[in-house]
């Protein structure tokens, strides 16, 4: 699976590696940070694709702060380099390679439903930090289930190879050694910036029946994802 991040395919469907969604993530991000009050020193994020959540962070957070990107795509790799300055350096690198690399918190945003082993990437990534942050698409809901052709399509567009409910995501990170500190939905089909027509249309049946009962929305319509804090 790795070959269509290292040979132009997934830039190809994806020119932007969906950089205009990064100030939308980067305000969860933050904010999961203070709930818990975080305050490093050092951020680093793996698969930074082209590196608009770290930038994001790098001018909304302490000038004390210093950030780190990994990605293995040379292509994503190319679109980081605008993005660079003195606190924020990018690297065309696998991080659980990197024996050395430790950082007070790791980001893991949209990631490890692409990698083929991510049980053992989860457990060789606890390595890298003291704090994780994931962000996990819910793709198991009941009106996917019903309409498998649109997990095919996800798939087929965005590489993922493993689908999670908000219950089997959690049970994955401790499987994988992790102690779960927080978590909170994030409502991507509500707020990101670029939405389907699709979307569009289940926007208002998904913020009322979330209103009411936040599981039950996200099972049976979808349309959210989890951000995750771990140790």
């Amino acid at each position: 699976m790795n070959s269509v991040y290292l040979d132009g395919t997934y830039l190809h469907k994806h020119p932007t590696w969906h950089v205009e969604d990064s100030a939308w993530k980067a305000r969860y991000i933050i904010d999961i940070m203070t709930t818990n009050g975080l305050e490093p020193a050092t951020v680093c994020e793996v698969g930074c694709g082209a590196g608009g959540i770290l930038s994001c962070l790098c001018h909304q957070m302490a000038e004390s702060v210093v950030f780190d990107g990994y990605e293995i795509s040379p292509q994503a790799f190319d679109l980081c380099q605008d993005r660079e300055n003195s606190r924020l350096r990018f690297h065309l690198k696998d991080l659980l390679e990197e024996e050395q690399a430790f950082f007070d918190v790791v980001l893991c945003i949209d990631v490890f439903e692409h990698v083929e082993d991510y049980l053992g990437f989860l457990r060789r990534l606890r390595e890298k930090g003291v704090y994780k942050i994931f962000h996990i698409p819910l793709e198991l809901t009941l009106r996917r289930v019903l309409s498998t052709s649109r997990l095919i399509s996800s798939r087929q567009s965005y590489g993922h190879i493993h689908y999670f409910a908000k219950e089997t995501g959690l049970a994955t990170l401790k499987d994988a050694g992790y102690e779960i500190i927080d978590y909170f939905y994030t409502p991507c089909s509500v707020e990101v910036p670029y939405r389907t027509a699709r979307s569009r249309l289940l926007e208002l049946p998904r913020t009322c029946l979330f209103s009411l009962n936040q599981d039950l929305a996200v099972k049976i319509l979808g349309g959210y994802s989890l951000m995750v804090l771990g140790r």
